[in-house]
């Protein structure tokens, strides 16, 4: 499968333009050794015309014996963005418009975000039900993600979750992610996945 960038792509997005589209497969709950439940999971990265992707996630329980769906596991929403100052230009906050003209116009302009080792430095908010939203930073470089919370917005009425680490790559098309849980011990495997990428 050939990945073709789209050519009326907002400029800055072209780091992150690998992940957009709808992504579908499975993974493990855990370190992924046997016993770990399974899961299966849908994935969308969508261009909104605006300098950040939406982001969506969906995933069900499996049935170890038959591979049918159980019931729903989970669901993400959020945002991920080049992590960049803010300019008068920018949309927000609230509805307030961006100008006509974007803030970056050109790879170039975007080029010159580009970090000492290569990559560009991102952001994503992650959003779940019942009142938990995490703040990531990290960057990306070329099909690859590393992002770390930096802050957790809990409710009062949320169990307790300190933050995490999630990893992105592309291996042969493939989407391969994990998602480590930070503890007062340490660090722990929480879930990891391999998702194909859905033709249209």
């Amino acid at each position: 499968m050939v990945m073709e960038l789209p050519v009326d792509l907002t400029p800055e997005l072209v780091p992150l333009y690998w992940l957009i589209g709808e992504w579908e497969g499975t993974g493990r709950l855990g370190a992924g050794e046997a016993g770990d439940a399974s899961f299966h999971q849908k994935l969308t990265f969508t261009d909104t015309g605006l300098p950040f992707l939406e982001y969506r996630s969906e995933s069900w329980l499996l049935n170890e014996e038959d591979g049918q769906l159980l019931r729903p596991l989970a669901t993400e929403v959020g945002f991920w963005a080049l992590d960049r100052p803010q300019e008068d230009g920018d949309v927000g906050p609230g509805m307030t418009p961006a100008d006509i003209v974007p803030v970056y116009r050109s790879a170039e302009d975007v080029e010159k975000l580009r970090t000492q080792d290569g990559g560009f430095d991102i952001t994503a908010t992650v959003a779940h039900p019942g009142g938990l939203t995490e703040l990531y930073y990290g960057a990306v470089k070329g099909p690859q993600v590393q992002i770390v919370t930096d802050a957790v917005m809990r409710g009062e009425h949320t169990k307790e979750y300190l933050g995490g680490t999630r990893m992105y790559g592309l291996v042969n098309n493939d989407l391969y992610w994990r998602w480590d849980l930070r503890t007062a011990e340490g660090s722990e495997p929480h879930a990891s996945g391999i998702l194909k990428k859905k033709v249209s």
